[in-house]
């Protein structure tokens, strides 16, 4: 008897496709497409084929308006799966590489004088600043907000500092808490910055978006126990590929203290496996290397070993499922999050592990100079917020509470 021929080799692509199912078939194995995946997708592949050639169209004709007119006769058809541009998008980018297709539309550019000034503050903030792209996001709004008190032609010229602080306290009241109010006056403060920079101002209005006052429900750090942390890598169950990509991840962040974007960004080539040594790509742009303690690295390579999917792409962290993309910035959050589910504990994001490393630091003595050093901080009034978490030294320093004299 023959060998059983896959599911896979019985799909037949007829039509202006046909060319291109095998290059597809082997594109989506080295994806890590499952058999049954690579089948629902070439069957996917027929009936655009089959499409194409009853409206005489060819490969090179599928513009972005085909594409939504297709969509729209699949979903018609019933009973079909892949019916969005998602679900499409492995064959298209395929496609795209392997013939000329029409190119998409660019989205509108900016039209409005304001417009056009809130692009120039994008790229500033991007090129120059090297800040990222959540807190680009909101610069760009509260610059927005801004703006839109300034008329349609977003003329800077008279801008005064009795307006500048007139929009800090709008941005106050809008706010729903201290941080968040801190938050938009820097974003206000930088474009303003910007604005003088680029002669839109004649002076630098910065010192009239005056810095927010108030107190927060509490001047702890928050963080969670040492006890709960070590609870969190243990909820991970390194027998599969998943366990050791969280286990690793969730070491990483309790050990190193790195922010989420950081670990998102780790890329093949920053692990020096022979110095010892891992580059981390910091805020502003920045590169540093710190020490790789045994067990990160351990805990990296077990998953680099025998759990990281087969991917050309060079970042460390990827997805398990396919297409086996690299994890964002949420993404090592949202393992965080599911890890505290599996343990039992109140969910905490990816940076609570970054202050639980910090305070961790303080009650056994390390110097706050040399916790910044960890953490990487550029201002040392920056580490002076854990100088807080140590509670019973701070008992030391409050004076007894006066008592009344007894006559």
């Amino acid at each position: 008897m023959g060998k059983p021929k896959s599911v896979v080799a019985k799909v037949r692509v007829p039509g202006p496709l046909a060319p291109f199912a095998v290059g597809f078939k082997v594109r989506l194995g080295d994806l890590g497409y499952t058999p049954l995946s690579r089948v629902t997708h070439l069957k996917l592949m027929a009936h655009l084929s089959r499409w194409l050639d009853a409206n005489d169209l060819q490969v090179a004709d599928l513009s972005d308006e085909r594409v939504d007119a297709y969509l729209v006769a699949r979903r018609a058809s019933g009973g079909q799966p892949l019916k969005t541009r998602r679900g499409l998008a492995p064959l298209l980018d395929f496609l795209a590489t392997r013939t000329q297709l029409p190119p998409s539309v660019p989205p509108p550019g900016p039209s409005t004088p304001a417009e056009v000034l809130l692009a120039s503050f994008r790229c500033y903030l991007v090129e120059e600043r090297g800040v990222v792209e959540v807190t680009v996001a909101q610069y760009v709004s509260t610059a927005a907000r801004f703006l839109a008190g300034c008329g349609p032609d977003a003329d800077l010229s008279g801008v005064t500092a009795a307006e500048v602080t007139g929009a800090v306290v709008r941005e106050s009241e809008a706010a729903g808490s201290v941080a968040s109010a801190k938050y938009s006056i820097l974003g206000l403060r930088s474009f303003l910055r910007f604005c003088h920079l680029e002669a839109l101002i004649g002076e630098d209005l910065t010192a009239a978006a005056m810095t927010v006052r108030g107190q927060n429900v509490s001047r702890l750090p928050q963080r969670i126990s040492v006890a709960d942390a070590d609870t969190l890598l243990r909820s991970c169950d390194r027998r599969t590929a998943m366990g050791r990509r969280d286990y690793a991840v969730l070491l990483t962040l309790t050990r190193l203290g790195l922010r989420a974007g950081e670990v998102a960004a780790m890329r093949m080539e920053d692990v020096d496996w022979r110095a010892g040594e891992l580059v981390v790509h910091g805020k502003a742009r920045r590169e540093e290397r710190l020490p790789l303690p045994h067990d990160v690295g351990a805990a990296i390579s077990g998953y680099l070993l025998r759990g990281r999917p087969r991917s050309p792409r060079r970042e460390v962290f990827l997805r398990v499922r396919v297409p086996h993309l690299p994890l964002t910035h949420s993404g090592i959050s949202d393992i965080v999050v599911s890890a505290c589910t599996r343990a039992g504990i109140d969910p905490v994001r990816a940076h609570r592990l970054r202050h639980t490393l910090a305070c961790a630091m303080v009650e056994v003595g390390v110097p706050l100079p040399q916790i910044g050093q960890v953490l990487r901080h550029r201002a040392a009034q920056t580490t002076t917020l854990y100088a807080r978490a140590d509670v019973n030294r701070l008992r030391m320093l409050a004076q007894p509470w006066p008592e009344a004299s007894v006559r």
